[in-house]
C-alpha cells in the first residue's frame, strides 16, 4: 500500500454541488439561505393569520398555535423548571418550530422542481452549515443562562460534585453541539436519501410509506432537539446543593 500524501485537501471536500453566493472573500450556500427564508416567512404568515383575530373559542390556525403553545410551555417548564422557563419559551418555541417546519418541509415540498444554477434545494436541516449553527446557538444560550442567573457561580458546576470531574465536563460542553448537529444533520440528510434513492428505484408504490415515516422521524428529531436544548438551559441554571 502506498503512503498517503502528506497534505490532503479535506477542507475541499464536499457532499454534492451547490449555490454559492460570494461576498467579500466569503463563500456562502445560497440554497441554504433561500430555502430558510422560505421557511420563516411560512411560519410568520402562520402567526399572522393564527393571531388576526384572536377569538374566546378558538378554531382554525389560532386552536393550533394555542396546542403548540401548551405544548412548548410545557415542555420548557419540565426541563428547565417552573422560575426559570417563561423567559427562555419563545427560544425553545423558536427553534422546534423552525427545525419541524424545515424538517417537513423537506419531505413533503418538490423543491427540485425549483431548477437553480447550480445546486439544488432542500431542508436547511440537511445541511451541516445550519445544524452546527443551531448547535452553537444552543451552547451560547446555556452558558449566558447560567452565568447571567448565577453570576461566577455557575463554573461551580464543573466542580460537582467532585473537582475530578472538571476535565470530564469541559469535554461535554464540546460534544453536546457536536451530538446536536449531527444527530438532526444525520437524520435529516439520510431521510432525504433514503426517499430520493427509492423513488428512482420504485417510483410508484415504495416510496409513500417511507415518506411517511419520514414525515414521522422529522418530527421526532425536531421534538428531541427542543427537549435537550431546553434540558442544558435547565441544567444552567439548575441550583447545586
Amino acid at each position: 500500500m502506498g503512503s498517503l500524501p502528506i497534505a490532503l485537501p479535506f477542507a475541499e471536500l464536499e457532499v454534492g454541488q451547490h449555490l454559492y453566493w460570494q461576498i467579500g472573500n466569503l463563500q456562502l450556500h445560497g440554497q441554504v439561505f433561500l430555502t430558510s427564508w422560505i421557511v420563516i416567512g411560512a411560519i410568520l404568515a402562520l402567526v399572522v393569520v393564527g393571531t388576526r383575530k384572536m377569538e374566546r373559542d378558538p378554531h382554525g390556525v389560532q386552536n393550533l398555535l394555542e396546542f403548540l403553545w401548551d405544548y412548548i410551555r410545557d415542555l420548557a417548564r419540565t426541563q428547565i423548571g417552573e422560575k426559570a422557563y417563561r423567559d427562555w419559551m419563545p427560544f425553545i418555541g423558536t427553534l422546534f418550530l423552525f427545525i419541524f417546519v424545515s424538517n417537513w418541509g423537506g419531505s413533503l415540498v418538490p423543491w427540485k422542481l425549483i431548477h437553480l444554477p447550480s445546486g439544488e434545494l432542500g431542508a436547511p436541516t440537511a445541511d451541516i452549515n445550519t445544524t452546527v449553527a443551531l448547535a452553537l446557538l444552543v451552547s451560547l444560550s446555556y452558558f449566558y443562562a447560567g452565568l447571567s442567573r448565577k453570576g461566577l457561580r455557575y463554573f461551580e458546576y464543573y466542580v460537582h460534585p467532585t473537582p475530578i470531574m472538571i476535565p470530564f465536563k469541559i469535554v461535554e460542553d464540546f460534544t453536546k453541539p457536536l451530538s446536536l448537529s449531527f444527530r438532526l444533520f444525520g437524520n435529516i440528510l439520510a431521510d432525504e436519501l433514503v426517499v430520493a434513492v427509492l423513488v428512482f428505484l420504485v417510483p410508484l408504490f415504495l416510496p409513500v410509506p417511507v415518506m411517511f415515516l419520514g414525515l414521522f422521524t422529522s418530527a421526532i428529531q425536531a421534538l428531541i432537539f427542543a427537549t435537550l436544548a431546553a434540558y442544558y438551559i435547565g441544567e444552567a441554571v439548575e441550583e447545586h446543593h
